[in-house]
């Protein structure tokens, strides 16, 4: 399996750089690190005594991935998960924030393993993800990508604004789509035919 830092990197790696979609709930990014973000750290990289766009254009891809190590792993407590969901689960919190871990919860309690949906992960969610990995050891990771999809369909089903981060302009798979499913087997992914008639509704 891939190490914390590994992980980091490939996230970096997939955000890309700077970025301010006025559709995009997340705000200005750099690197996948928001502007809230950074202001939440205090990371004056101009050291004008503000935290601005100029700060996060100046972030370095080692800040970020030290970032994402420190605040979206180690914090919400993720390494206590079993470790075939870290990489999903990583790379969702950076995209989503707690919702990550609500997803997982959600879906922990549909598989038989109850516990609250708070996005947080505590003792319960922690023995509930591991009696679901000792059930279904070669199911859960997949489960996982498949109910972040799902969240993604439906988060651009309620909002018309993000269809674009789940569609691209001719049709096909948009960005949140194949993340999610760049964790998952080939045989869960949907072909273009299957996501065509998902998104046909949002005309």
């Amino acid at each position: 399996m891939a190490t914390v830092q590994e992980l980091a990197e490939e996230i970096v790696a997939r955000e890309g750089g700077f970025v301010n979609d006025p559709d995009d709930l997340g705000g200005a990014t750099n690197l996948g690190v928001t502007l809230a973000t950074l202001r939440r750290l205090g990371m004056d990289l101009t050291g004008d005594g503000e935290v601005a766009e100029d700060d996060l254009r100046r972030l370095t891809r080692a800040q970020a991935i030290q970032i994402f190590i420190q605040h979206y792993f180690e914090a919400p407590n993720l390494g206590a998960l079993p470790e075939a969901l870290h990489g999903d689960l990583f790379d969702m919190y950076v995209n989503a924030g707690s919702n990550a871990v609500k997803v997982l919860q959600r879906l922990l309690t549909q598989m038989g393993f109850p516990c609250v949906e708070d996005g947080v992960v505590g003792p319960v969610t922690i023995r509930a993800a591991q009696l679901a990995w000792d059930a279904a050891p070669g199911y859960i990771a997949d489960a996982y990508a498949i109910a972040r999809r799902n969240y993604y369909y439906a988060l651009a089903d309620a909002r018309p604004a993000s269809r674009k981060f789940a569609r691209r302009k001719d049709g096909g798979k948009g960005g949140w789509i194949t993340r999610a499913e760049s964790f998952m087997a080939a045989k869960y992914r949907l072909t273009e035919a299957q996501h065509r008639a998902r998104v046909a509704a949002w005309g």
